[in-house]
């Protein structure tokens, strides 16, 4: 176990959870557009993915590296939303940021799901914080 510890680096944890985001965010988006083309309605899926992608890649949760992972599932989610099922009207990002509030509450409601999805997901239970010493037993108090 203490080898483990000796060889954890945050920085190339951060860069691997964020590889994982990358991916699973990219997964994420083609695959709602490729549901949406099917009949299937599913706009948590690009933060559902980028958070599980995240997670996967992380040795060590990290509460920083989650909310950022929120923060990006729910910008992925907007832009899906917006690239795939844009307003007639206009079909720019900015009236269609504009118009954001206007969108059906079940929509509002699936990209708030997919930010809280890959706030989730990233964390990954059963790991350690990379606040937590690893040589500490369980109940233990810091010294």
């Amino acid at each position: 176990m203490e080898t483990k510890a000796a060889n954890y680096n945050p920085a190339t944890d951060a860069l691997k959870g964020s590889a994982g985001a990358a991916i699973g965010g990219a997964v994420g988006y083609f695959g709602f557009g490729w549901l949406l083309s099917q009949g299937f309605y599913a706009v948590a899926l690009p933060g559902v993915l980028l958070g599980i992608g995240a997670g996967l890649l992380r040795q060590r949760q990290s509460l920083t590296f989650s909310i950022v992972c929120a923060i990006a599932a729910l910008v992925l989610g907007i832009l899906a939303e917006w690239k795939y099922i844009p307003y007639i009207a206009d079909q720019s990002l900015g009236y269609f940021l504009e118009h954001l509030k206007g969108r059906s509450p079940v929509t509002l409601i699936m990209i708030a799901l997919g930010s809280f999805a890959g706030f989730w997901f990233s964390r990954r239970s059963g790991r350690h914080s990379s606040n937590e010493s690893s040589n500490r037993e369980p109940g233990q108090r810091p010294n």
